[in-house]
């Protein structure tokens, strides 16, 4: 059976991994054929089966091989008994509190030893199969992946095959090249032949790939892939020059003026394309050559299909002022830095862009900012010295990245450790059940600490394009090292709340210090709008150069922008900070919660809502918006906005009490109710959140007794929730797992309702 192992250093590379908290966060899995009994075995059989006889309908996993593990070594037993509300019944207050213990229950039991939340946090379909690609490449596939790895790969990738053949950006999407192209690869590699495969998956995406033009339809990353593969020419692909990184910083395009995400993914490919790797040319990559092709390898006119791009796949239409620059520097720039006496400075470039590799990955523990940038770097770094020590780091933090669940195993975004413990803390603490949960929050309190960052990326950081991190957390774990302000706030808001309580319940509070620090960063983020940036401060006067955009599926991708969802987390923070330390930095903290207050106001949508960009959708930036402006003191009496806000979340509940918006959403930038107006408990959780914050409780509260009893009645028999359409997005098109949510926020909000709404006892 699959092990999870949490916080440990160890590994078939675990000489070359280091940590700067002791890996506390790691979370990894290892397959232990003696770990088990036989009921566990035929548990999590039984859960695959129910998932693949399911998967046309519900595409995201519960993960419950996690769940069954941590159940077991908690030894959890759900004593209270389960409540439903019938259809001409009222709520009572017994109803409520009695599915908000058991809730909390559950949510404890799923706890780690070390205090977070162990969870995938996938989803898109293109993680997976650079992975395998790289390894293949290098030579290591076998060392690293194991036959029980490679079933469960392609356990992964049956599950979530589309019923006509091909593979969406997303478990949720439709087919696109991308994915698909990419699957079928991934499928071959690991041993399935031309006609194999569950449900003779690999002739059926074949075939898709044959009716919609073939692999050169593919889009400008899978371009890079299978050039680097041997499946195709680098020059097909357009122009990703490695001496963009040496232009002087006042050059107006420039990789310090990009987002975080942009410039790591197309650092290391830049390295690649400088070099025109390209991998061995095995048997298989010679049959893959004939396979994915509409038309004889060598008849392909390379040059002929840059710009093509299948119609699936297209989100973002490139402009003609972006085609033009490709064209330029195809056309004139490239054939000259290939040449003597050019190609000396490419020479430099590389050096340079491997410089800027090594930096980054060393400052990330070779976790690096994300999985699609790991493998890029990974495979740079065995091009430069395949014997080398860098790769060796990067081959031991690979396991960090698998993820094993009922539907098989993916890779991670990089885990969202840190982002899900935040909102488990503030639900059990929203529940006031010290004397139940005290050993819960003292881990879970224990954790958020020990994962603060606490120094800045090391040397001259801003000359290597890097932003404060000191004092910040991150998405996932102290090791992982990038700065992220929504979890720097979340983090902050848990530290301060659980400073209130007692230290021999919770433990020690966190040092002012270190608060300040966090502070720091989060004043350090906003910008001139009032709005606040994710990861990087927003740089004025290079909106200009989101036109060049290189993806096809992507949008808003070149630059970093300001976020409803951050903005608003970030008032709700400084508004306790400010209670509990009024001396330090108030001028600062009134002006920063004035601006991004106004800028929360200025950005609303006509129909009253907020566009949410890292959750699906309305529902989630309506939420974090409505949170932000009651902390800024702004009230259903006094603000516009909160009664728009508050009008939309009333005029989008369902028959049946909940709320429910589909991922079309993000993409269309428009409210897309789910198919057949059902619900969904997160979004209906963030919707009752988001009305209780504004009193509606106050004025009529029959809309949260309907809620309550969606959420009431739709609680297992074990405390758990159940899980539904996925609830995360990131850059407008690419969608998110995250199973934590259906856990905390579903028990946050009964007990925000318990709390703020009069009931019948």
């Amino acid at each position: 059976m699959w092990r999870l192992k949490i916080a440990e250093g160890s590994g078939s590379y675990g000489r070359y991994l280091y940590s700067t908290n002791n890996f506390v966060g790691r979370q990894v899995w290892e397959f232990d054929p003696d770990y088990g009994t036989p009921e566990d075995r035929a548990e999590v059989e039984q859960a695959r089966r129910l998932f693949a006889q399911n998967r046309s309908t519900l595409k995201a996993n519960r993960d419950l091989l996690m769940q069954q593990q941590l159940l077991k070594e908690n030894n959890f037993q759900q004593t209270i008994p389960q409540v439903k509300v019938g259809e001409n019944e009222d709520v009572t207050y017994e109803a409520a509190t009695t599915t908000m213990k058991r809730a909390a229950s559950f949510l404890s039991a799923i706890q780690a030893m070390d205090g977070h939340w162990p969870a995938e946090n996938s989803g898109p379909l293109y993680f997976v199969p650079p992975l395998i690609m790289c390894l293949y490449i290098t030579g290591h596939l076998d060392s690293i992946i194991s036959p029980e790895h490679k079933k469960e790969i392609l356990r992964y990738i049956y599950n979530h095959q589309n019923e006509d053949g091909g593979w969406g950006f997303h478990i949720e999407g439709h087919s696109i090249m991308f994915c698909t192209v990419l699957s079928y690869i991934c499928m071959r590699i690991l041993g399935e032949g031309p006609f194999g495969g569950q449900n003779n998956a690999v002739e059926r995406g074949r075939k898709w790939i044959h009716d919609h033009g073939g692999a050169v339809a593919i889009p400008s990353w899978g371009k890079t892939w299978l050039s680097i593969f041997g499946l195709f020419d680098w020059t097909g692909c357009n122009p990703m020059p490695p001496e963009f990184w040496i232009l002087p910083s006042y050059a107006p395009i420039h990789p310090g003026k990009m987002w975080c995400y942009c410039r790591l993914v197309y650092m290391p490919m830049s390295y690649l394309y400088g070099k025109r790797f390209v991998g061995p040319l095995t048997e298989l990559v010679l049959d893959l050559r004939k396979e994915i092709h509409t038309q004889p390898y060598d008849t392909i006119t390379w040059r002929k299909v840059r710009h093509l791009c299948a119609k699936e796949d297209l989100y973002y239409p490139h402009p003609i002022i972006q085609d033009l620059l490709w064209d330029s520097l195809y056309i004139m720039t490239e054939p000259l830095l290939t040449r003597w006496p050019f190609n000396k400075l490419r020479e430099k470039a590389l050096k340079k862009t491997m410089k800027h590799i090594h930096y980054e990955d060393e400052n990330s523990r070779y976790i690096t900012v994300g999985c699609v940038e790991k493998v890029l770097c990974m495979l740079a770094c065995w091009v430069e010295d395949p014997n080398g020590d860098y790769y060796k780091k990067h081959l031991a933090r690979v396991p960090d990245f698998l993820w094993v669940a009922e539907d098989g195993m993916t890779v991670q975004s990089f885990g969202s450790q840190l982002w899900d413990a935040t909102f488990a803390v503030q639900a059990l603490l929203a529940c006031n059940l010290l004397d139940e949960t005290r050993e819960t929050l003292r881990k879970g309190h224990d954790f958020i600490k020990k994962s603060q960052v606490k120094e800045n990326p090391t040397g001259d950081f801003r000359k290597m394009l890097r932003h404060i991190s000191k004092g910040s957390w991150t998405f996932s774990d102290q090791d992982h090292g990038w700065q992220l302000s929504d979890c720097t706030t979340e983090g902050l808001t848990c530290c301060l709340m659980l400073s209130q309580l007692p230290p021999d319940i919770v433990g020690e509070k966190l040092e002012p210090e270190r608060l300040y620090d966090a502070v720091n960063i989060i004043l350090s983020l906003q910008s001139k709008n009032g709005g606040l940036a994710a990861w990087e401060p927003v740089k004025p006067f290079s909106s200009w150069m989101e036109l060049l955009n290189p993806t096809e599926f992507l949008a808003e991708i070149v630059l970093e922008h300001a976020y409803v969802e951050c903005t608003g987390a970030a008032i709700h923070s400084f508004a306790l900070f400010k209670k509990l330390y009024p001396g330090h930095r108030r001028k600062e903290i009134e002006a920063f919660m004035q601006n991004a207050a106004r800028h929360l106001e200025d950005i609303q949508m006509p129909d009253g809502s907020w566009y949410g960009c890292w959750g699906i959708c309305f529902m989630y930036g309506t939420f974090f918006a409505l949170r932000g402006l009651a902390a800024a003191g702004k009230t259903y009496n006094n603000c516009l906005a909160v009664r728009r806000g508050v009008e939309f979340f009333l005029s989008t509940q369902q028959e049946d009490g909940g709320w429910g918006e589909s991922y079309l959403s993000c993409p269309k930038e428009k409210y897309v109710p789910l198919e057949g107006n059902r619900s969904n408990v997160v979004q209906t959780a963030w919707a009752m959140m988001g009305l209780i914050i504004s009193a509606q409780a106050e004025r009529d509260p029959t809309p949260l007794h309907r809620a309550a009893k969606y959420l009431i009645n739709s609680q297992l028999e074990n405390g758990d929730f159940p899980q539904e359409q996925v609830t995360g997005v990131f850059k407008k098109n690419c969608m998110l797992h995250y199973p934590v949510y259906r856990n905390a926020f579903t028990l946050w909000a009964l007990a925000e309702y318990v709390n703020e709404v009069k009931l019948p006892i």
